[in-house]
């Protein structure tokens, strides 16, 4: 199947630029929509075009945002200030796109990776009845005790982190060594200069620490549908960190699968057998819950933003900065038409 492909720039309430991307079908309207949470120090355009050419290719609308200060947005490089900002934006612009006319009867699906596990979880606990599912790629939902700092070691990083928030003294492993089993699409990641590789900085490790202990007591609440997929082999997030969701969440429906062998990156570092069959369980677990929905009342699909309309669009110009070898017809003008709110 042909899949077009859209970027472009919008401004959220703060005023700071944010990038976005589209996959879509390029020859049927699509049976259903999905919104990528790309992990902590990574970006859409590049890292997840895989993810969203195979799913469009399936005939999925595939829609991503890079973070503040990740990727082709503005910011300081990889500084999350506040999490809930970057939530906040998530939220604002998937549901502007779930609110165009011709979407507003599609199911909805949250797709995050790693760090984006803990987005989707946020997003969903922001309005429990919006989102029809969740894809969630080796999610960061709590943290191992395998690696949780002591407490004397938070407490004294707290006291200085709004003395030096943008410090990058926090130590850390190699997380492209450790994500990313494939030698040569290691290489390619690293080679991203879009792709965050420099130590965190203070204020934020301590929001994905806050963060991550914020979502770790609230696994009983999460209720929608999910799907759980984590490689037997990670060393970045904790597989048995998966089965604490799944074992606590609520959700009727729920189903987790362990990889043996695979790493982190399952949709992106592993050998591309693997990656393709990680591909097939996600899409054969959205094609068994895509339906058709009824929109809500007055035709809306979500709450009005809680900001005034001030999401300024400005369509990416020239190149995508992509090198990936697969070739997608690129439609002029953006997927947003305008519509857009933030």
């Amino acid at each position: 199947m042909d899949v077009q492909y859209h970027e472009e720039y919008v401004r959220n309430p703060r005023g700071v630029q944010l990038f976005t991307c589209g996959w879509l079908p390029a020859s049927s309207s699509p049976k259903a929509l999905v919104f990528l949470c790309h992990g902590y120090g990574m970006e859409c355009s590049v890292f997840m075009r895989a993810c969203g050419f195979k799913l469009a290719a399936a005939g999925y609308g595939v829609f991503g945002i890079d973070y503040e200060g990740h990727g082709k947005s503005m910011g300081a490089r990889c500084y999350i200030q506040k999490f809930d900002r970057l939530v906040a934006d998530c939220d604002r612009f998937f549901k502007s796109i779930c609110d165009m006319e011709e979407y507003r009867s599609k199911s909805r699906f949250l797709y995050g990776e790693s760090m984006g596990g803990a987005v989707a979880l946020l997003l969903h606990r922001r309005d429990p009845a919006f989102w029809d599912g969740a894809v969630l790629v080796a999610p960061m939902c709590k943290i191992s005790e395998k690696v949780k700092p002591h407490p004397v070691v938070v407490t004294l990083l707290t006291q200085v982190e709004e003395l030096i928030p943008t410090w990058k003294i926090v130590p850390t492993k190699d997380v492209i060594d450790s994500a990313f089993k494939d030698p040569l699409k290691r290489e390619h990641i690293r080679r991203n200069k879009l792709i965050y590789q420099d130590k965190p900085r203070l204020k934020t490790a301590l929001e994905l620490l806050r963060t991550s202990m914020d979502v770790e007591d609230s696994l009983a609440e999460v209720s929608m549908p999910f799907f759980i997929l984590h490689g037997e082999a990670d060393t970045v997030t904790d597989p048995e960190v998966s089965r604490a969701l799944y074992d606590r969440a609520a959700s009727a429906d729920k189903t987790i699968k362990l990889y043996p062998g695979m790493w982190h990156g399952l949709t992106a570092g592993e050998p591309d057998d693997n990656v393709e069959l990680v591909f097939a369980d996600i899409v054969a677990w959205l094609n068994k819950r895509s339906h058709h929905r009824k929109p809500e009342h007055g035709g809306r699909v979500g709450s009005a933003p809680s900001e005034p309309a001030r999401y300024q669009r400005r369509p990416v110009s020239g190149g995508s900065g992509m090198d990936s070898p697969v070739s997608i017809p690129r439609r002029r003008g953006g997927f947003l038409c305008g519509q857009c709110r933030m």
